[in-house]
């Protein structure tokens, strides 16, 4: 299935990792964090021209940076490899294999939200933008809008 440009960015970034396709974005080994390849997903979804996933483009910018921002604007965190080999993040635990920034297909940045799960698709409702109005909204306790994209709807 073709990407839709109107979802939201989790929603594209899930859709994009369950496509068999897309080789730069993948699920770490506990199907709970997002591994991105770097030189792969900028060749593969950040080019000009189609790409993997088969759309003319994808995200509005070419600038992997950007794409680092709307992680982290959506309440993603990115973990890291401490010195014994654990990652250190919000949810520490032990990597597997091909977890590390030292994998032999190239260094890979890994991304964590609680409410990013394989086969979960309607946990991406949870994930919002954390804007300086939903920031405050959330802090008051009240509810931010949010909605699946059509491609979810059961």
């Amino acid at each position: 299935a073709a990407t839709p440009l109107s979802c939201t960015f989790p929603a594209k970034l899930w859709l994009l990792v369950n496509n068999p396709r897309v080789r730069s974005l993948r699920w770490d080994s506990r199907a709970r964090g997002l591994l991105v390849d770097r030189a792969l997903f900028e060749r593969e979804l950040l080019d000009a021209g189609p790409s993997a996933a088969g759309e003319v483009k994808i995200f509005k910018t070419k600038n992997f940076g950007s794409i680092i921002r709307q992680l982290h604007l959506y309440g993603f965190h990115k973990l890291t490899m401490g010195p014994f080999g654990s990652t250190v993040g919000p949810r520490p635990g032990l990597p597997a294999a091909g977890d590390t920034a030292d994998n032999p297909d190239g260094p890979q940045h890994h991304f964590w939200n609680p409410h990013f799960r394989h086969g979960r698709p309607d946990l991406l409702v949870k994930i919002k933008r954390l804007t300086r109005a939903n920031k405050e909204k959330l802090d008051a306790g009240l509810e931010v809008p949010s909605r699946l994209p059509d491609d979810f709807q059961h």
